[in-house]
């Protein structure tokens, strides 16, 4: 994380003559220009002008005043146009405006300005507003062009807030499930290697991979079942019992179980030892208020950090030590639920919580349960 310096014109007077000594009194130190003018936040000119008079004239030479343009001059984008900018980038993707780029890129804002105000602006400028903007370059969330947000709105709204009033008055969990394959020939991080030459990920042949349905509560509770092939009711009967291996509730005879599965496209699977209320399906196309998904990322990253396993057993292996483990961590489990995208279903106050997500330590602090 880089720490932003506020801008010297934005400083009073007496601030401004602090910095003056400070950079004087470093040059005297023997430290350079370019370091100070770094360090201070001012121009790499501009010390070497204090220095200068400093050494002629003495410190009374110094400027008492401000010498540079008053901030805001001489800028390409006045204030308006870059609150309209901005309003475009944080409403829209630059194919909803006409533009052909998938994301917000300094390409695309570019682009934008010329589109809005036939501005002509280099990338490097356009980095610079929207660094001043508050903007910084992240890693794109996937979402599904095909997502409905009525939809989406309906289950956060309606649908889940229903289910969570049915299991208090029942005495019930709520279950979140999903599918997922972990394949032993992928591996999504990156790895070093000499300047012109490439990296080499050395995999198995063939191709391995292992299946796994899980199920988690907001209460820490977690149950899943590996398997090969397709799940479906003819291939793996009884899959709502078997579901349970791996639980790491007290008692699970003493809860009846609400499940909801996650895709659409996919049965819905009902689990717990008494079985399923109802099976309820998500918003279609939002994988992201699932927050099994979280978990299923959490557990390719620990399985393939060690290296990529060279036959199905090993893997399958890696996979069962990883939810065997996270079994025993009922905290993980709940941390799983304060993403941004899931809190909607998180058993705590969020402002109030204090949570580590590494494995074998996490835990949560000062909570409050959700009344």
């Amino acid at each position: 994380m880089t720490i932003e310096l506020p801008d010297a014109r934005e400083l009073s007077d007496e601030a401004l003559q602090v910095i003056r000594l400070r950079a004087l009194r470093g040059i005297e130190l023997g430290y350079s220009e370019m370091d100070l003018a770094e360090l201070l936040g001012v121009c790499h000119e501009t010390i070497s002008r204090w220095w200068t008079t400093y050494g002629t004239d003495g410190l009374e030479a110094l400027p008492a005043g401000r010498t540079g343009r008053p901030l805001g001059s001489g800028r390409f984008v006045s204030d308006q146009q870059a609150k309209r900018i901005q309003q475009l980038i944080d409403q829209h993707t630059p194919d909803q405006v006409g533009l052909a780029h998938a994301l917000w890129t300094r390409a695309a804002v570019r682009d934008l300005i010329r589109q809005e105000f036939h501005i002509e602006l280099a990338e490097r400028t356009v980095g610079q507003y929207l660094r001043r903007w508050g903007y910084t370059s992240k890693k794109p969330t996937r979402r599904s062009r095909k997502q409905d947000a009525d939809e989406v709105e309906q289950w956060l709204e309606e649908t889940y807030p229903a289910i969570e009033a049915q299991a208090a008055r029942e005495n019930a969990e709520v279950l979140w499930t999903d599918e997922v394959g972990v394949d032993a020939d992928h591996h999504p991080g990156c790895g070093y290697a000499r300047r012109g030459e490439r990296s080499t990920l050395e995999v198995p042949r063939p191709h391995i991979r292992v299946n796994q349905i899980s199920a988690i509560s907001n209460e820490g509770t977690v149950r899943f079942m590996t398997y090969t092939g397709a799940l479906n009711a003819g291939s793996v009967p009884g899959v709502p019992e078997q579901v349970g291996r791996g639980s790491n509730t007290k008692d699970p005879a003493d809860r009846r179980s609400l499940v909801s599965a996650q895709d659409t496209g996919s049965r819905s699977v009902g689990g717990g030892a008494q079985g399923a209320d109802r099976g309820v399906l998500f918003a279609a196309y939002s994988p992201e208020l699932n927050p099994v998904e979280y978990l299923n990322n959490d557990m390719k990253g620990e399985v393939r950090k060690a290296g990529l396993p060279d036959n199905k057993g090993g893997l399958r292996a890696k996979v069962m030590a990883f939810m065997e483990k996270l079994a025993c961590l009922p905290n993980h489990v709940i941390s799983y639920f304060l993403h941004p995208c899931v809190q909607y279903a998180a058993p705590i106050e969020i402002d109030l919580i204090s949570c580590r997500r590494n494995i074998g330590t996490s835990q949560i602090a000062g909570t409050r349960l959700r009344q």
